[in-house]
């Protein structure tokens, strides 16, 4: 078994005991325990009460965090002509079609978002198996299958944070940096809290937010009260 490092002990032992926790004794607990040399992001991880492998309990959707989630957000856009040209005005990095979607079935995928315009999913569909895995296919569902494609990059670079379920049910994202502002950082979390809890699906049965863990990029998980993150007293 590896050995622990001095920073990794000290991080668990200052956790040690604690659990269900307020939101801002947790980000409190993160901040003052991320150690790393570079700016550590701050993740949620979120356990529901759904199995995503039936379609009526699949969780996802979108959120545009308050105070941005401090990462540089690389956008690639399939467009052509006028829609190929807002989207490079907007800020995106990658535009292209047939091209791209070479360039992506090349193995070379050098960005975080993607967004189409709905005349190019004829081209996008063939890439399903290498960008679905990554929760990096458009889907009108969440606002990356638009028309409006500049104002979809403006969002994408502006603190939009997409989420999906996975297999056992688990959410996870980046809600800011542990350079953050607490207070910020904390109007995140529970901005991203509430988006996933109006998320829930009709199949959802029984308790739905089972549990909540905030930790940084290098450092241990601490679970947040339920309560404390929702501000109801029952969080089926």
């Amino acid at each position: 078994m590896a050995k622990l490092g001095k920073r990794t002990k000290a991080a668990r032992a200052a956790f040690a005991g604690k659990e269900n926790v307020s939101v801002d004794q947790a980000v409190t607990m993160v901040q003052d325990n991320a150690k790393a040399k570079f700016d550590e992001t701050v993740e949620i991880a979120m356990n529901l009460g759904v199995d995503p492998r039936h379609a009526d309990q699949m969780v996802r959707g979108v959120v545009s965090l308050p105070n941005g989630t401090g990462k540089d957000v690389r956008v690639a856009v399939f467009a052509r002509g006028p829609k190929a040209d807002e989207a490079k005005a907007a800020g995106a990095e990658v535009v292209g079609a047939e091209d791209l979607m070479e360039t992506i079935q090349g193995g070379t995928i050098d960005f975080d978002r993607c967004i189409a315009t709905p005349d190019m999913m004829p081209i996008v569909g063939r890439l399903g198996k290498v960008l679905g895995p990554r929760n990096l296919m458009p889907n009108p569902k969440v606002g990356t299958v638009t028309m409006d494609v500049a104002q979809a990059v403006k969002d994408a670079k502006g603190g939009q944070v997409q989420f999906k379920a996975e297999k056992n049910g688990v959410v996870h994202a980046g809600v800011g940096k542990v350079s953050f502002d607490a207070a910020k950082l904390k109007e995140n979390v529970l901005a991203f809290v509430d988006a996933v809890s109006k998320a829930k699906p009709a199949g959802a049965k029984g308790s739905y937010l089972k549990k909540i863990a905030l930790s940084s990029t290098m450092g241990p998980g601490v679970t947040v009260s339920v309560e404390s993150a929702t501000g109801n007293e029952s969080a089926t």
